[in-house]
């Protein structure tokens, strides 16, 4: 890697970077080696697959992700793209926010960003702008601020199979934090592992440019999101990802991966207290049932109690508008009936074992697990 400050992940690599993986060795996705990078944890909603209709093809083509990483809520939202490769999504998201948002692209591979900027004239016609709404920073996710982000400028975060890529991922959450205002959500996809991964797999090129080698055990996400001081992770959706290169299957033996979708905060602590919430049906493209995570799925009118970390949520970012709230164990209103979610502190450890040993025919509660 260029900079000085980012060591080199790869042991006897010669001329081997990541950039140059995402750069020179990939040119399509078709040229993936595996499939951890290629398909979606969940269905695509009719609206966002019309605005990645509209994207030029040869941005699509030049796009490596693993699944769709699309947070709700996004009408005039500032949003900031780690990873932005080709910048697929960055086009799709500028639709999404609208002529009064803004989305920022972010990404150190000056193959890739020569594409997304190709196109940025392109798609501000294509979606009857006066101007782009959409610009690429050239930088690593390790180092927003030193790449000109301001701090507390952006309402979301979104990444798509990146922070894999970093050796330092702390750093990269750190950043993340530091950028977000207030009431900021971290929205993300990338893929974990059953364990803390051997040396020999965390220093194969190809196991790391496939998203593999660098995966994070997923009970150390947990502990790196407290350390930095976002809220608990919640996982919205985890799909099992399979490995069909004999060679690859050979070395990473017996751990097992995923392809998950976390949201994370960055609201006050300390409020433990439930609230009864009743969902308004607001929201653009869930106005029915907004699904938050894998524990709440909020059905439009129904009266939901949530624990004292999701009211905080809640009522400290850009859903605060979309939501009545009332104090837990109130009394029920007349537009629906009182339904309580109950999960045990170990929840995310129970659906995590089940899927690293069940694989993708078995379902955790709503999370939903499908071969990829």
């Amino acid at each position: 890697i260029k900079n000085t400050s980012h060591q080199n992940i790869f042991k006897d690599n010669d001329m081997w970077q990541i950039d140059d993986y995402y750069g020179k060795v990939l040119k399509k996705s078709a040229d993936l080696m595996s499939n951890a990078c290629v398909t979606p944890a969940k269905s695509v909603p009719a609206f966002i697959r019309r605005a990645l209709e509209k994207v030029h093809p040869e941005v699509t083509d030049r796009y490596y992700g693993c699944g769709l990483v699309v947070p709700e809520c996004l009408e005039g939202c500032r949003v900031l793209d780690l990873g932005s490769g080709s910048g697929r999504d960055c086009y799709m998201l500028s639709q999404l926010v609208g002529e009064t948002g803004h989305v920022t692209g972010i990404d150190m591979t000056e193959d890739q960003l020569d594409v997304a900027r190709t196109y940025v004239d392109h798609h501000a016609k294509e979606f009857g702008y006066k101007e782009s709404n959409v610009s690429f920073v050239q930088g690593y996710i390790e180092a927003l601020t030193e790449a000109g982000l301001e701090k507390n400028s952006f309402d979301i975060i979104i990444s798509n199979c990146v922070v894999n890529l970093s050796p330092d991922k702390k750093r990269v959450l750190a950043e993340a934090y530091s950028v977000l205002k207030d009431g900021g959500e971290l929205y993300f996809s990338d893929v974990y592992s059953s364990g803390r991964l051997t040396e020999e797999i965390k220093n194969h090129k190809v196991l790391w440019g496939e998203c593999l080698g660098g995966a994070l055990w997923w009970k150390d996400l947990l502990q790196l999101a407290e350390e930095v001081g976002f809220s608990p992770p919640r996982l919205v959706t985890a799909s099992v990802i399979t490995v069909d290169n004999k060679e690859l299957q050979d070395i990473l033996g017996d751990f097992k991966f995923v392809s998950a979708t976390y949201r994370l905060f960055k609201v006050p602590k300390g409020n433990t207290k439930p609230s009864q919430v009743i969902y308004n049906g607001s929201i653009t493209g869930v106005e029915d049932s907004f699904q938050f995570d894998c524990q709440y799925t909020f059905k439009v009118d129904n009266v939901v109690e949530v624990d004292g970390e999701v009211a905080t949520i809640l009522t400290q970012s850009r859903f605060m508008d979309d939501f009545t709230f009332q104090p837990a164990g109130g009394r029920s209103v007349s537009c629906g009936a009182l339904t309580k979610v109950s999960v045990t502190t170990s929840f995310w450890e129970m659906s995590f074992r089940v899927i690293f040993l069940c694989g993708p025919e078995v379902s955790v509660l709503v999370v939903s697990v499908t071969r990829v």
